[in-house]
């Protein structure tokens, strides 16, 4: 027989679910009273202290951040300088690079792409890009060099999806190969090469490990574009647009930004131990204005506000459905966010009980994380140190953007989840 316990917090969960559920199919993300989802207001602001403190001992340069709950926007703030230098404030629509963040809505294309019967996330990639169709891998040597061999099996979609193709980002044992291509980072802004070209002379490097044998972190999502351009028969900035961010009202999520929304941009910087903040000199502070408008990176590549994330996010807290329009169906968030690897799988050193979807990573066991959060939490975060997570269970959606990096030893994130799970009273 089920424990009492355990029945009150699974029928407390399914009701959860049930109210986030009601509120998708009629309410956008709007504000709303803390109370009335919930919420403590008095104990969010909290979170405003804490930002406020970052910003004045020169931990942040500025940060926005987005707290939803039930479809109900309960905190948007901004703290802090779009661009310290001119004392020119961050706003709540401020402009951000999202670095990695863009993987989850290209994770997003390809399950439409499945769910339209134009492809499988277990086919192989071959069948999309021909160019891989055999594979190599550099192992190691013994000698402190390596050697290049067949990969073991054709790499899939959905170990693309789940970061095991072997690929990462060109710094690997082979990675002179990979300079001399000048393939390394995920930063492409600068690029003068459509992404399919990029992904057509990766085909020929060594990957870092042998196909669906760990988790990697690299060109997974990148390669994925590319797939999606050659489906679709658009390039990626297209179908994403008609797909994803027009029926999602996303007016603000570009790869490039229209010159009229230059002002809006949050300048990038750099933690550094003797000088405090300093602007960084690297990472394309203009080029996504001013750049070639070339390389439309899946990996990488988009610009967004807090708000139009959370929107993307709300979609997938709503199970695929968002202001009476349905993006994708409540078996395929399902499959997205559930771990496909087994327990104890290293996760891009993330503690023991996280697992790793289709784009995102799960929490499996609350307990290892050290912080409040719920088995089956999935988010992920960018390069320039913002941050997400969905909580169905609590019904939460969190965005959390700043432009920072290298960040050093700031413990903003860990506070931030701290934070937005102390004002939850209900």
């Amino acid at each position: 027989m089920t424990p009492f316990p355990l029945a009150v917090s699974w029928f407390r969960t399914l009701l959860v679910l049930c109210f986030t559920s009601a509120l998708a199919l009629s309410q956008s993300l709007t504000p709303a009273d803390p109370a009335a989802v919930g919420m403590s207001a008095e104990r969010l602001t909290r979170i405003d202290d804490v930002m406020a403190a970052y910003v004045a001992d020169a931990q942040l340069p500025g940060a926005v951040t987005l707290v939803a709950r039930h479809g109900k926007i309960v905190h948007l703030s901004a703290h802090g300088y779009r661009d310290i230098e001119n004392k020119s404030p961050l706003q709540t629509d401020s402009i951000f690079r999202i670095a990695s963040q863009t993987k989850a809505t290209v994770s997003v294309g390809i399950m439409m792409l499945q769910e339209a019967g134009k492809l499988l996330i277990d086919d192989p990639l071959s069948d999309y890009l021909p160019e891989f169709a055999k594979t190599t891998v550099a192992t190691d040597d013994g000698q402190g060099g390596y050697t290049i061999v067949p990969a073991n099996r054709k790499i899939t979609l959905r170990d693309l999806l789940t970061h095991r193709s072997g690929y990462d980002y060109g710094t690997g044992l082979a990675k002179d190969q990979w300079a001399a291509a000048g393939i390394q980072g995920w930063y492409f802004a600068d690029r003068d090469e459509p992404i399919r070209e990029t992904v057509r002379r990766m085909a020929a490097l060594p990957a870092q490990s042998q196909p669906g044998t760990k988790w990697v972190y690299g060109y997974n999502t990148d390669i994925l574009g590319a797939v999606i351009e050659v489906v679709s028969g658009q390039d990626l900035a297209s179908f994403l647009q008609a797909r994803l961010f027009d029926p999602l009202g996303m007016v603000d999520t570009h790869f490039y930004l229209p010159p009229a929304k230059r002002d809006r941009l949050a300048t990038v910087y750099s933690k550094n131990k003797d000088a405090g903040l300093t602007r960084s000199p690297t990472h394309g502070q203009g080029l996504y204005v001013d750049g070639p408008r070339q390389s439309f990176s899946g990996g990488a590549g988009l610009l967004s506000t807090a708000h139009d994330y959370a929107v993307f996010l709300q979609m997938l807290a709503n199970q695929g459905v968002y202001d009476g329009h349905r993006l994708l169906s409540r078996k395929t968030v399902e499959l997205m966010t559930v771990s496909h690897f087994p327990a104890g799988t290293p996760i891009g050193g993330r503690p023991d009980g996280t697992g790793f979807g289709l784009g995102f990573s799960i929490v499996l066991d609350i307990g290892t994380t050290g912080l409040p959060a719920s088995v089956g939490q999935f988010g992920w975060g960018g390069a320039y140190h913002s941050k997400y997570w969905v909580d169905p269970v609590e019904g939460l959606v969190v965005a959390y953007f700043t432009q920072l990096r290298p960040a050093g030893r700031v413990d903003d994130h860990a506070k931030l989840a701290a934070l937005v799970y102390q004002a939850i009273v209900d």
